[in-house]
């Protein structure tokens, strides 16, 4: 059964958003805790509430905590590639369809379970269904993912990417031509307003900030080389679908569904190619690097040949 929790909220938390105030009171992450009051399962003096509202010092918070998750059970994942290992990190090359950890309503595979059932063991640090991930990438983007292995790993790169000292590059092809060829899109992100599912550029949302440079032009589309200076749930795909240069392929961001059809793709043409770190055992600056899956390149060589 859930645990029920009574919070009063002190005053010097006076007037922050729900979300907020309840990540500083359960040391919680803010994500996890707008996901519960995004379940319905926190209340203010009694009645359900939004995110978003501000709360009072003296307010009485109501919270129920969910029962943890039972041990995460080993799944073979087909094509989860390990393109390092050692006692402090674990690096993959993760494939499509594929997410980190286990999450309510999600059913596939992850690459936790995967690597559970390839025999590696990651660091026991976080909830237990995402024990040792320190980042993570949406389920229709492939690319490069490091775990941690040992628990210093795993409070080291927990620090790295909370200050930004990861080199995080992707690959993204995008419909049209953006101008400037070269840019940095800084604008807030949070929930979608109405879609649970979604992420938005929202006036008070969280930070975000996104570089691209173009690498190469197709008569439709154009190949742009991505780095993230902040990484926010589907940031890529919210930040380039604000300037309408949506992912080739993204149908949930607006791209055009016939230009996917033509290329054969079923997801967003959204690669993590490079992930440079500093790595927690040697201290020595580190890189690891993914080719294209066969469905990008295979989408990119039907450009090339348009142009």
């Amino acid at each position: 059964m859930a645990d029920l929790r009574l919070l009063p909220v002190p005053d010097g938390l006076d007037g922050l958003r729900l979300d907020v105030a309840l990540s500083r009171l359960l040391g919680l992450s803010r994500t996890a805790a707008a996901d519960l009051v995004d379940a319905g399962e926190v209340s203010v003096d009694g009645a359900v509430a939004h995110r978003a509202a501000r709360v009072t010092g003296g307010s009485l918070l109501g919270v129920r905590i969910p029962d943890p998750p039972a041990p995460v059970a080993p799944q073979p994942v087909e094509g989860l590639r390990v393109l390092h290992e050692d006692a402090d990190v674990i690096v993959v090359d993760k494939p499509v369809g594929v997410a980190v950890h286990p999450s309510p309503g999600w059913t596939g595979p992850t690459v936790v379970q995967g690597l559970a059932a390839m025999g590696y063991r990651i660091a026991t640090s976080g909830a237990a269904e995402r024990q040792g991930v320190v980042h993570r990438l949406d389920a229709g983007t492939t690319g490069v993912l490091v775990l941690a292995v040992s628990e210093r790993a795993y409070t080291a790169l927990k620090r790295a990417f909370k200050e930004r000292t990861v080199d995080k590059r992707y690959a993204a092809v995008v419909q049209g031509h953006p101008d400037p060829t070269r840019g940095t899109i800084d604008a807030p992100i949070d929930r979608h307003p109405r879609s649970a599912y979604k992420f938005a550029v929202v006036a008070g949302g969280r930070p975000s900030v996104t570089h691209y440079e173009t690498v190469e032009a197709f008569r439709s589309a154009t190949l742009l080389d991505v780095r993230l200076e902040t990484g926010r749930t589907h940031q890529i795909r919210v930040h380039l679908s604000a300037v309408r240069h949506p992912c080739v392929g993204d149908l949930t961001y607006g791209a055009d569904p016939v230009l996917a059809r033509r290329l054969g793709l079923a997801r967003q043409w959204l690669h993590a190619r490079e992930l440079g770190f500093v790595h927690p055992g040697s201290g020595e600056q580190v890189r690891y690097v993914s080719p294209y899956p066969g469905d990008l390149s295979h989408a990119l060589d039907l450009l090339a040949g348009e142009s």
